[in-house]
């Protein structure tokens, strides 16, 4: 036998114990989907990748770990919301650890670094927090259980010109989810007739409000219109407070994310009237959000907020689809189960809009009121259901 052949049976030989090992491996992770849970548990975003973890266990934990007779496991990671971490850690889930699916992102640029990754490996990415308008079209296998920049800010434009504030000032985090709530915000209040006095963008890593605030101070205007993500809300209401702004008779007003339940409560008495355009409040007053809320804060201690929602949804969403498939958690069969779902979630009918494969939910209007000495986002208007306005200018 020529060295030739040897060599060739040799390679054929462990080719085929490649085969095997991977037949025996596969044979075991059929009856297991994983779903790869890529989301901010430390730096400035980990209120968001707290909140959506949390909500996840607490919807195993009452509907099981079990779905179509698949065994679901979430491989938690971290990814700080960089987005050269988000990118690396699904390559790693996607081929060490063979992950069904991916899901979290909390931040935009995380779920725009995962997505050509989705693409190429056919594996779905459930966005449960990252909030830009055209992330939905960056891969064929995203689907959005959070919400659209677009959604609120668009509501919260009309309503403010509507209701006598004439001259706002405009502060947003200087990334994609900035530019479209003033983009959004800017073409309502603007349409309606009101003027925009001041815009500014500050630095989305640890921004430093004050000297921005002064700006704000000095235009005068009626109201400031403020986006800043989830988690950073506790320090504007801070810095705001600091310069003297709660006692100038400027209104803070904006899509939700400023005023998140998860820090609300710590913002203090400054917050009291601030009236926001947002998905979900923790005092939705329908039963499956007292239910919610109830479970959320005996298992954590902590009230959940719009990123918890966003979790639990999400997940509900994956076990859903696995219930619609049989189980079979192939990417172009899961994401097919996916388009067009519709439930009643903790904060109010929501369902994914089979084209874009985006969030269709209502957006409510909330002043900030104290209850039984806690601050609230309590709802006073309802608007939708609202499909992303971004998408429907296409």
């Amino acid at each position: 036998m020529s060295a030739g052949n040897h060599l060739f049976s040799r390679a054929a030989l462990l080719g085929l114990i490649g085969a095997a090992a991977l037949a025996s491996t596969s044979a075991l992770a059929q009856d297991a989907v994983k779903i790869g849970l890529i989301v901010p548990m430390t730096g400035g975003q980990a209120s968001t990748g707290k909140q959506i973890d949390n909500a996840i266990k607490l919807y195993m934990q009452q509907n099981g770990d079990t779905v179509a007779g698949k065994k679901i496991e979430v491989i938690l990671k971290d990814d700080a919301a960089l987005p050269d971490n988000t990118k690396r850690l699904a390559q790693e889930l996607i081929v060490n650890d063979k992950v069904n699916i991916i899901a979290g992102f909390g931040v935009t640029p995380a779920a725009f670094a995962a997505a050509p990754l989705a693409t190429q490996a056919k594996v779905p990415e459930v966005v449960m927090a990252a909030g830009t308008s055209i992330i939905t079209e960056k891969s064929p296998y995203i689907v959005r259980t959070s919400f659209t920049l677009p959604q609120s800010s668009t509501v919260i434009g009309d309503w403010a010109v509507k209701n006598g504030i004439q001259k706002v000032a405009v502060l947003v985090s200087d990334y994609a989810p900035g530019a479209d709530a003033l983009a959004s915000f800017k073409e309502h209040f603007e349409g309606g007739g009101g003027k925009i006095v001041e815009e500014v963008k500050v630095p989305l890593a640890n921004p430093d409000f004050a000297p921005f605030l002064q700006r704000m101070k000095d235009a005068k205007p009626d109201a400031m219109f403020v986006f800043v993500p989830a988690g950073q809300g506790g320090n504007f209401m801070k810095q705001y407070v600091e310069r003297g702004l709660d006692k100038s008779g400027i209104k803070v007003i904006g899509p939700g994310d400023v005023m998140d339940d998860d820090l609300l409560n710590n913002m203090g008495d400054a917050a009291v009237g601030v009236v926001t355009a947002h998905i979900y409040s923790a005092a939705h007053p329908s039963q499956k959000n007292k239910d919610f809320v109830a479970a959320y804060e005996k298992a954590y201690g902590t009230r959940p907020g719009f990123m918890a929602v966003g979790g639990y949804d999400g997940i509900h969403l994956i076990y859903e689809a696995l219930k619609k498939t049989g189980g079979k958690a192939d990417g172009d069969t899961l994401v097919g189960a996916m388009k067009g779902m519709a439930w009643e979630s903790p904060r109010g009918p929501i369902s994914i809009d089979p084209e874009t494969r985006d969030i269709v939910q209502n957006v409510y209007i909330r002043k900030v009121e104290k209850k039984d000495g806690q601050l609230y986002n309590i709802e006073f208007a309802t608007f939708g259901p609202i499909k992303d306005p971004g998408k429907l200018k296409k």
